[in-house]
């Protein structure tokens, strides 16, 4: 636990001397939120309404959810640098624990993660996103929802670990860790209700572990358009988010572990 923290602190300060990294990270987001709030808005529909503010408020556990993930590509394309430029090399000559390397830079996108969800929670209140639309809430379901935001980015930044361990280059690592994550985000329940969607599609997205983060969101928060299905994960997605992630961690932190040991060797 130790080394880890001294390589997060060791990535996070190299974040700080990078602004345009976090610059960038948080820009993204934001056009997400502004451009599906007004582009389409008032086209959706969602139950039985096309209103504007009712899609708003659905969309928010989506954009939210798909921020988290997409710190995928980061993670790995990070890994993938320090492998390319040697710095890899330099940890593995030191007394530390082999998989301290890799948690440390997890722990740091988090940390990072946490901060642009912090910047997009106020956005989206800027936007007209309200917390408790359509079911009352409390403060301690809402910061329920955004811990489950937050377990979900740290699983997913492990796969992006996997994917930085198994590439040659940071290009490489960029690419490969958007390509997949565009079908697990859009084939969900995050941008439209899952109901209208072919049945087999719909089966897909209901128990597609993003579909129940973001269900899972959706309750806490209060939001309309919780999904109606008959699947486990859409009726108990707080359980749902919490094994899905907890599952993620544990094979791919295991996987990408293995993968640097072997590299070593």
């Amino acid at each position: 636990m130790s080394d880890s923290l001294v390589i997060a602190r060791r990535n996070l300060i190299r974040m700080s001397r990078i602004p345009e990294m976090i610059l960038f990270g948080l820009i993204q987001p934001v056009m997400f939120v502004i451009l599906f709030t007004y582009v389409f808005g008032g086209s959706m529909k969602i139950g039985n309404t096309t209103d504007p503010d009712v899609y708003k408020n659905f969309l928010m556990a989506g954009i939210f959810a798909q921020t988290v993930t997409f710190a995928t590509a980061g993670a790995g394309a990070g890994i993938a640098d320090d492998m390319h430029k040697g710095l890899i090399d330099r940890f593995r000559s030191l007394p530390m624990a082999r998989g301290a390397v890799l948690t440390g830079r997890t722990v740091a996108d988090l940390v990072q993660t946490a901060l642009t969800l912090l910047v997009l929670a106020i956005v989206a209140l800027l936007v007209g996103w309200r917390p408790g639309y359509e079911e009352p809430t409390n403060f301690a379901k809402i910061l329920g929802g955004f811990s489950l935001l937050l377990l979900l980015g740290y699983a997913f930044t492990w796969i992006g670990a996997l994917i930085g361990l198994s590439v040659r280059t940071p290009e490489a690592a960029t690419s490969g860790g958007l390509i997949w994550l565009f079908p697990v985000t859009f084939i969900s329940s995050a941008f439209v209700d899952s109901s209208q969607m072919t049945p087999w599609l719909r089966h897909v997205a209901d128990w597609n572990p993003f579909s129940a983060t973001v269900q899972a969101c959706r309750q806490l928060f209060g939001d309309p358009g919780v999904s109606q299905s008959d699947a486990w994960p859409m009726q108990h997605p707080v359980w749902a988010s919490l094994i899905y992630s907890i599952l993620i961690i544990a094979l791919f932190r295991t996987l990408a572990v293995r993968k640097y040991r072997r590299a070593d060797g």
